[in-house]
């Protein structure tokens, strides 16, 4: 009787310390636990507000980025890749119908002029047809008017015109494709696709690269896909045009007990909660608990007060969004809950995590609670 009393007495002293020791702020842990996080919310005179993940907040809550072209880029017609202009480079080639003709040479019916510049005032010149303007016409009818002045000179010629690559309607095509650079506007470039399509294609994953136009004052960003989804998105090209692509720059924060604790980028146009955890090895099984999973962000003012049924918010607010992975519901909501740019996904530590936490600094090893009954069944021994 002496030594059953004699270990109540001992396991009820161990208790006591061990709970004391559970109080104490310098103990290891993941994190604030569950009920701190709930201690800092604006019903107990915290900052933040302290929301229920279910269908309606997930509704309102999860927006992705949506990404277009704005009209001035979209409704702009077709640009005539046939049309010359200053800086264009052009071939030409002139057949006479007598030997020895004036541009053909001694025994030649044939001409080739290869990479006659178009002038900054639209103009070129051809020996025997003199100074002719080509800026403002197609090839067809420069070579009309090329026609009808060599026909002064020599009998019934006939010229072919073909439009090179030039300077003259070009765009600039930068950031994460197969190969920068400056390119024509042709017939096969004449759109975004066959443009980027000439530069290479995209040098990172196809969903999350972003493409983004500027043209004069106006500019547009869509996802690369999207060009390929919405044929609208797939727009024509003007000379002048800027052409960057780049990678989505979006990425959350992982905390507490999880896989690893990291910033992780996104590797997709969305992302749901359940995602981003798994994206970062699950939730760890010694310490996590999954009754509390956080997602911490700072909501717009539009947002916060549609979350919360309320029209007297004004400005950013702090959000903290609970998802109990243990309710019937709970991992459908974690599935249909997107993460936004800048979250901090933080999972809490067990209660169970936190006791052996405070046995191991008792014992000065990791003691797990397996451990400690058999350390209780010694003391009465």
């Amino acid at each position: 009787m002496t030594s059953l009393v004699s270990r109540a007495g001992r396991l009820a002293a161990l208790c006591v310390v061990v709970s004391a020791a559970s109080s104490c702020a310098l103990l290891p842990s993941a994190g604030p636990t569950r009920n701190e996080l709930f201690a800092g919310s604006v019903q107990n005179q915290g900052d933040a507000f302290i929301v229920e993940v279910n269908s309606r907040v997930t509704s309102v809550a999860s927006t992705a980025p949506v990404l277009g072209f704005p009209a001035s880029l979209l409704n702009a017609g077709t640009s005539d890749t046939e049309v010359i202009r200053p800086g264009d480079r052009l071939a030409l080639t002139i057949y006479e119908n007598v030997s020895d003709g004036l541009l053909a040479g001694e025994g030649g019916t044939a001409a080739g002029i290869e990479a006659v510049q178009v002038d900054s005032a639209g103009f070129i010149f051809i020996p025997y047809a003199g100074r002719i303007r080509a800026a403002g016409n197609t090839t067809e009818q420069l070579r009309e008017v090329i026609t009808r002045n060599l026909d002064q000179q020599t009998p019934d010629p006939q010229v072919i015109v073909r439009r090179e690559a030039g300077d003259g309607a070009t765009v600039t095509v930068s950031g994460a494709v197969g190969s920068q650079g400056i390119y024509p506007i042709q017939r096969p470039t004449a759109t975004l696709s066959g443009m980027l399509a000439a530069a290479g294609g995209v040098a990172v994953e196809p969903e999350i690269a972003q493409v983004t136009v500027l043209r004069g004052g106006h500019s547009g960003t869509i996802w690369y896909e999207d060009i390929f989804r919405a044929g609208h998105a797939d727009i024509s090209l003007r000379a002048g045009d800027r052409i960057f692509v780049e990678q989505d720059g979006r990425s959350f924060t992982a905390l507490g007990a999880t896989g690893q604790q990291s910033i992780v980028e996104f590797e997709s146009q969305s992302i749901s909660a359940l995602e981003a955890i798994a994206s970062v090895g699950g939730l760890n099984p010694q310490l996590a608990d999954p009754s509390g999973v956080f997602v911490l962000r700072n909501e717009p003012e539009q947002i916060a007060n549609a979350v919360l049924g309320r029209h007297d918010l004004v400005g950013t607010q702090r959000f903290v969004y609970v998802l109990d992975l243990t309710a019937p519901t709970g991992m459908f909501e974690a599935r249909d809950f997107t993460i936004r740019d800048g979250d901090t996904v933080f999972v809490t530590a067990a209660p169970i995590s936190q006791w052996n936490n405070a046995i191991s600094a008792l014992t000065g090893s990791l003691t797990s609670t397996a451990g400690l009954a058999d350390q209780l069944s010694n003391l009465g021994e």
